[in-house]
């Protein structure tokens, strides 16, 4: 793959960050840099480096996408109220499907997500503050 400006500038913005910011967040971000960066560029090249395994994309249920420029496997929490998504800070052993199983060897396995759900500590506190 072509090392481009935007695609450095796009690996630097999510490697500077702990938190897994969307398309939107990034093209905000990459536009300090680059002013006349269009979005749809941005999109382009999160999905070439996505495809090409240099950043993972984790897609929640209503289909938007995070970007995350980790790519060794573990396991993320979710706020349910903000959507915020960050990196579970301990490691997560996957035991759940049993490798000598008929169903297992019927089929390949490509990634196992481990996502917890919940309220982030910022929202909590939001809540907690706020009248009934």
């Amino acid at each position: 793959m072509r090392q481009t400006k935007q695609r450095r500038i796009i690996l630097e913005v999510l490697r500077g960050t702990v938190h897994h910011p969307s398309a939107d967040e990034v093209y905000h971000q990459v536009r300090q840099c680059i002013p006349n960066i269009s979005l749809g560029t941005v999109y382009r090249n999160l999905e070439r480096l996505v495809q090409d395994k240099v950043i993972r994309k984790i897609v929640n249920t209503q289909g938007q996408g995070r970007f995350d420029a980790n790519i060794i496997p573990h396991g993320h929490f979710r706020c349910v109220k903000c959507h915020l998504v960050e990196d579970l800070p301990f490691e997560v052993t996957f035991t759940a499907i049993p490798e000598n199983s008929s169903w297992y060897r019927a089929r390949e396995i490509c990634e196992v997500h481990y996502e917890v759900t919940g309220i982030c500590p910022v929202c909590k506190s939001k809540s907690q503050l706020a009248p009934p």
